[in-house]
C-alpha cells in the first residue's frame, strides 16, 4: 500500500495554513494562500504533489462541506427582510454577468471540442462561473468601515443571500443538461421532484430533530452526526435520482437546518472540520489543477478579458438594479462594488463544472486568477468609494 498520501496532507495542511495566515496579515482572506499554496505545491510551479483520487475525493466532501455550512449561514429572515431591492439587484447581477462570460469565451472560441459537452454548454458555464458572489471579504471590510448597517450595506448582504440561491438554480439547470441526450422537459421535471422531495423531506427531518431535541437536549453532537449524514443523503440523492448537483442538495439541507435552534453550534463543529482538513484540501486541490503550459495566447488574452468582465458586470448588473429600485448613484456604486468578489462560491461551481466535462483543465488557470484578483480588489475598492462618500459629508 501507498503512503504518500499521508505526506501529502500533511504538506497540503502546513502550506495552507503558512500562506494563509501571510495572506490574512496582507488583509485578505486565507482562502487567496491555500489557492497560492496549490499553484506552488502543484505542476504550476514546483509540481511536488500530484493530484489523487483520494485527494479528489477529500477535495469533493470539502465541497459538500462547504456548501452545506452556506446553506447554514443563509439567513432567511433576512432575506424576507431585504425583500424586493435585494432580489432585482441579485437578479440583474446574475444576469448582467452570466451574458458577459457567455460572450467573452464565445469571442476567444475557449470550448473544448473534446469534451462531452456542446459548446453553448461550456460558454454558458463560463457565465454561470461569473455570476457567483462571496461577500465574506465585504464584511469583513464593511466592518472595518463602520458600514454594514448602511443602506448600501445591508443592500449588498441582502443581495448576496438570494444571489446564492439564484446562482444554485442556473448551475442545477446547466449541470443537469451537461448529458448531450438529455431533455429539456425531463430536466426542469427532475429539479422540481428535486425540490418537492427536499421539501417533504425537509419538513419531515425537522419534525424529527425537534422531537429528538426535547427528548435529548443536552446531546449536541449527536445532532452535529446526525445533521452531516442528513447533508450527504440529500447531496447523493440530488445527484443519484434527480441529475441534480450534489452540491445544490447539501446547500439545501444546509438551509432545513438554519431553521433548527442548534445552528450556531451545528455551524461552529462543522467550521472545525472544514478547517482542519477539508477545505485546504479542496482550495489546494484547485490550485493543482492549474497547468501554467497550457496558457496559450489565446488563453492569457481571455483571463484578461475575464478579470475585466468579472469586476464590471457586477458593478454594471447589481449597480443598475439598485438604481432601478431608486438607490442614489453613489449607492448604487458601492452596492456593485460589494459583489465583485467571486471567491470560493465560484471555485466550488469551477470544481463541479470539471467534473461534469463542462469545463477543460486549461481554464482553470483563467478562474483562479480571476477569484485571486477580484478578492484583492473588491476592499481596495471599497474603501475608495465609501471614503468618498465620507469626505462629502465632511465637505458638506
Amino acid at each position: 500500500m501507498n503512503y504518500d498520501y499521508l505526506l501529502y496532507l500533511a504538506i497540503i495542511l502546513l502550506s495552507t495554513k503558512l500562506l494563509g495566515l501571510a495572506t490574512s496579515k496582507a488583509h485578505m482572506p486565507q482562502v487567496v494562500g491555500a489557492l497560492l499554496a496549490g499553484l506552488i505545491l502543484g505542476p504550476a510551479c514546483l509540481n511536488l504533489i500530484q493530484g489523487t483520487e483520494f485527494l479528489s475525493q477529500v477535495s469533493e466532501i470539502g465541497v459538500i462541506v462547504l456548501m452545506f455550512m452556506a446553506g447554514l449561514e443563509t439567513d432567511t429572515e433576512e432575506l424576507k427582510k431585504s425583500g424586493l431591492a435585494s432580489f432585482i439587484i441579485a437578479l440583474i447581477g446574475v444576469i448582467v454577468p452570466l451574458l458577459g462570460g457567455l460572450g467573452i469565451a464565445y469571442v476567444c472560441n475557449v470550448a473544448d471540442a473534446n469534451l462531452p459537452t456542446s459548446k453553448l454548454l461550456q460558454y454558458i458555464f463560463i457565465g454561470i462561473i461569473l455570476t457567483a458572489t462571496s461577500v465574506s471579504i465585504t464584511v469583513e471590510t464593511l466592518k472595518e468601515l463602520g458600514k454594514v448597517s448602511t443602506k448600501a450595506g445591508t443592500a449588498i448582504l441582502g443581495a448576496a443571500l438570494i444571489d446564492d440561491i439564484l446562482g444554485i438554480i442556473a448551475l442545477t439547470l446547466v449541470t443537469s443538461l451537461a448529458d448531450p441526450s438529455t431533455n429539456i422537459g425531463l430536466v426542469l421535471l427532475k429539479i422540481l421532484g428535486f425540490f418537492v422531495f427536499a421539501i417533504v423531506f425537509g419538513v419531515a427531518y425537522g419534525f424529527f430533530f425537534k422531537k429528538w431535541n426535547l427528548i435529548h437536549p443536552g446531546m449536541k453532537r449527536r445532532f452535529v452526526v446526525v445533521s452531516f449524514a442528513f447533508c450527504l443523503i440529500m447531496a447523493f440523492c440530488a445527484e443519484a435520482f434527480f441529475g441534480v448537483a450534489d452540491i445544490t442538495g447539501a446547500y439545501v439541507a444546509g438551509l432545513v437546518i438554519s431553521y433548527s435552534s442548534k445552528r450556531e453550534f451545528i455551524y461552529r463543529e462543522f467550521d472545525t472540520v472544514s478547517y482542519m482538513l477539508v477545505a485546504p484540501v479542496f482550495f489546494a486541490s484547485i490550485g493543482l489543477k492549474v497547468k501554467l503550459s497550457s496558457m496559450t495566447n489565446n488563453i492569457i488574452i481571455f483571463t484578461v478579458l475575464l478579470v475585466i468582465i468579472a469586476i464590471l458586470t457586477k458593478i454594471i448588473g447589481c449597480g443598475l438594479g439598485a438604481k432601478i429600485m431608486g438607490y442614489t448613484n453613489r449607492q448604487a456604486l458601492q452596492i456593485g462594488v460589494g459583489m465583485i468578489s467571486r471567491g470560493e462560491v465560484a471555485l466550488i461551481v469551477a470544481n463541479k463544472g470539471e467534473s461534469l466535462g463542462l469545463i477543460g483543465d486549461d481554464l482553470y488557470a483563467p478562474v483562479v486568477v480571476t477569484v485571486v484578483i477580484t478578492t484583492i480588489i473588491t476592499p481596495i475598492l471599497l474603501k475608495i468609494v465609501f471614503k468618498e462618500k465620507n469626505n462629502a459629508t465632511a465637505t458638506a
